[in-house]
């Protein structure tokens, strides 16, 4: 270290994760792991974070937000049958009945750090709109489908789909009400949703 930065305290300072947090909405993000700054972001949205590093932790995690909730009783509404495969050993009734369930089970295509928010499709809606959903939304990921911003989620999408894009996608963001209801394009009619992401590290 020279004589100048003995002085002037020279070096690079890491970042805090308060200083993250604490910049305003239109502020240049700061270089920050994808994943840190996802977690951010969905926390200022409302969303309740579970982090899981196998899939014991997933189904103990899973029966924690059960029993916080007293969803005991209450069918899951889900319309992925790979995923009501993979949880059908857990202590939960799947439904696909919207109308007969206070909860919404399901995957996602990927998870936007720019904004905390969740891209979804036709794959996981099929042809419903966010506010025909039930008000609770259980959401099942893995870190490999981070990504940066929502247009690295569709070109993803694009390159994995080919010819064959899947209509509806949208992203889940309101997780509580507030004045930053979003104005971008890809929220349009959304409403609210009391969100739990369950994350697996598969990296």
């Amino acid at each position: 270290m020279g004589l100048l930065d003995k002085i002037f305290g020279g070096g690079k300072k890491k970042v805090s994760k308060e200083t993250a947090e604490t910049r305003g909405q239109h502020m240049p993000d700061l270089n920050i792991p994808v994943d840190e700054k996802f977690t951010i972001h969905f926390s200022k949205n409302g969303g309740k974070f579970l982090y899981c590093d196998s899939n014991q932790e997933i189904s103990e995690a899973l029966q924690n937000i059960i029993e916080e909730n007293s969803w005991q009783e209450s069918p899951f509404f889900i319309m992925n049958p790979q995923l009501e495969k993979k949880f059908a050993k857990e202590n939960v009734t799947f439904t696909n009945k919207h109308n007969q369930s206070e909860v919404f089970f399901t995957t996602c295509e990927h998870l936007i750090a720019q904004n905390g928010s969740i891209l979804v499709c036709s794959n996981q809606l099929m042809e419903r709109k966010l506010h025909e959903l039930p008000s609770n939304v259980i959401v099942f990921a893995t870190t490999s489908q981070l990504v940066e911003t929502i247009g690295e989620g569709l070109k993803k999408i694009k390159k994995k789909y080919g010819h064959s894009i899947p209509a509806n996608i949208t992203t889940l963001k309101h997780f509580q009400a507030n004045e930053e209801n979003s104005d971008d394009f890809l929220t349009y009619g959304s409403s609210s949703k009391n969100l739990y992401l369950l994350l697996l590290e598969d990296l």
